[in-house]
């Protein structure tokens, strides 16, 4: 009698962190299993601790190396976190992707938007659709996010349902698509759910999230009771809020003008899939200076401090179209996500210096998660009543805290794990039973590297302690041919007693190769080291730093 299939669950990225979201199913046993692939999204670089590096990617080798069993790849929603890192890594998986519409158009905008990027074709599924993989059945159930078209999933297979909630919160009122499907999710509990793996970005927040209709009500006060100009920043997926300023500005005779390349994207992706139906026409930031002040509203990108977005060049008054003055007032609709505080802030005092009021959610609800607190969590768990829950998407405290919560709603089960963990979920007990490969994949420019690559821990140095380069010339006797050439970079001129740093090292690297016995002075590998370790220990004693230090040695 062969013994049933077992269905398990791996994160390979988006658990102990947000961000770089993608989770696999596996049906089978051990040794041959069918996978399913939900969600492929980046994070993004910290200059200060990865300098060059913007995008940072899950590492898919598992993925890659499971190829022929990859049923296919399911988006839950198109944020850059769920779905931003497609175009790098499908190449390696070329599976079949499956999406909503307006995801689908989004991906396809993006594609468009990149040079030479690869054709990957996406299956469009419906808003409450279900779709065949293999042995898993997936049904697409609509909830509140801050993005069109946010799904649920319920997948099936043989050895049980799971919810997977993706990206959620409970919003009656959400402006743009259907609210959470409170009765599909009811009828799922019915059913029976084997595990619910869930969103837990706000599980230290007491409370529910408030509802995007408050926002837009604020907002539309805001605008209403400025004189002068205007401009609001948001995130550019965010189309719930472009419609809600679209709607604040026309109640106060105001031309919206979109700036930022994003936002256009996005707008326009919006509009061809009906979510802005019935929102005035846009106009571009060509036309921006064409209107009086209390005429005109600017709905810029650069919410994040992103120095090359449209709100970081107001700040720095070098926007080619776009400027700000005395009086002028700015609505920060957003929150800035933790890691951008600096460069948000940058933004922040460089409008205030230009006399322009900052508005931010610190003195007015200008922007609501579209993630869910403790309340709305417990809702799901109510309707869902899952034997198991594993948190996902957060962060170390917010993975416990959701744990804590529903043990405290009586769950019977509850894992928390971390990525690369293959998770059991059934038939038997839940349990970690092995540890798959995962990792990072860091984009540095246009290449794919490791996070263990050189050039990434060699630039962290750099960044650091700077670099010497030394080149000597020897003669086959062994004697110096010239004077050696120093270099230094990102190394301080002149040390505390004011004597040149360069000065010091040449005179090292001189004694040093002169010191050497005359055997080792014909050995260029030798005299490259001998003076390596000379020059770092100088540099050392004149900074009390320790920099990178590389020789080139020529016999001549």
């Amino acid at each position: 009698m062969s013994r049933p299939d077992e269905l398990t669950f791996a994160p390979l990225g988006g658990v102990g962190e947000i961000g770089m979201n993608l989770s696999i199913y596996g049906i089978g046993n051990r040794h041959q299993r069918s996978w399913l692939a939900v969600d492929l999204g980046v994070s993004f670089g910290n200059e200060e601790h990865l300098p060059g590096i913007d995008v940072i990617m899950p590492d898919i080798r598992f993925l890659v190396k499971e190829r022929k069993n990859l049923m296919g790849l399911v988006l839950t929603h198109a944020h850059e976190d769920h779905f931003g890192a497609i175009i790098d890594l499908w190449p390696m998986l070329k599976c079949p992707i499956y999406a909503t519409k307006f995801s689908a158009a989004l991906f396809e905008a993006k594609c468009a938007s990149e040079r030479n990027p690869p054709h990957i074709p996406v299956t469009v599924v419906p808003s409450g659709g279900r779709i065949d993989l293999g042995p898993f059945n997936v049904e697409f159930i609509p909830v509140a996010h801050s993005i069109p078209e946010s799904h649920a999933l319920a997948i099936r297979t043989s050895a049980g349902l799971v919810v997977h909630t993706g990206d959620w919160k409970i919003d009656p009122t959400p402006i743009i698509g259907k609210p959470t499907d409170e009765k599909r999710l009811r009828e799922l509990g019915d059913e029976g759910v084997l595990a619910l793996i869930g969103d837990s970005t706000n599980a230290v927040r007491e409370g529910r999230s408030p509802s995007e209709q408050e926002v837009a009500k604020n907002i539309a006060d805001l605008v209403k009771a400025s004189k002068g100009r205007v401009a609001v920043t948001t995130f550019a997926s965010n189309v719930a809020r472009i419609r809600a300023v679209a709607d604040a500005a026309k109640a106060a005779d105001r031309e919206v003008v979109l700036v930022g390349r994003a936002m256009e994207r996005v707008a326009q992706v919006a509009r061809e899939t009906g979510h802005l139906n019935g929102v005035q026409a846009f106009r571009g930031a060509d036309l921006y200076g064409q209107f009086p002040p209390d005429k005109v509203l600017a709905l810029c990108t650069g919410s994040q401090g992103e120095p090359r977005a449209a709100l970081a060049r107001i700040a720095n008054d070098d926007h080619p179209q776009v400027t700000l003055n005395r009086g002028d007032s700015v609505i920060f609709s957003s929150r800035t996500i933790p890691g951008n505080e600096k460069a948000v802030g940058a933004i922040i005092n460089g409008l205030v210096l230009q006399g322009v009021e900052v508005i931010t959610d610190r003195t007015h609800m200008v922007h609501v998660s579209g993630h869910p607190r403790r309340d709305e969590l417990r809702d799901m768990i109510s309707w869902v009543r899952p034997q198991l829950l594993i948190p996902v998407h957060g962060e170390p405290l917010h993975l416990s805290e959701h744990a804590k919560l529903a043990r405290a709603c009586g769950v019977p089960k509850v894992l928390v794990c971390k990525n690369g963990d293959l998770v059991r979920l059934g038939p038997g007990d839940p349990a970690i039973i092995e540890e798959l490969p995962s990792g990072k994949i860091y984009k540095d420019g246009n290449i794919l590297e490791s996070e263990k690559a050189r050039a990434v821990t060699e630039r962290r140095r750099l960044a650091f302690a700077g670099a010497a380069f030394v080149a000597i010339a020897v003669t086959e006797k062994g004697d110096l041919a010239d004077d050696p050439e120093v270099d230094l970079v990102g190394i301080p001129e002149k040390n505390r007693e004011g004597e040149v740093i360069a000065d010091d090292v040449f005179d090292i690297v001189v004694s040093t190769v002169e010191s050497l016995p005359r055997a080792k002075r014909r050995d260029p590998d030798a005299i490259a080291e001998s003076v390596r370790r000379a020059v770092r220990a100088e540099i050392n004693d004149q900074w009390g730093k320790k920099t990178l230090c590389y020789v080139h040695v020529l016999m001549v």
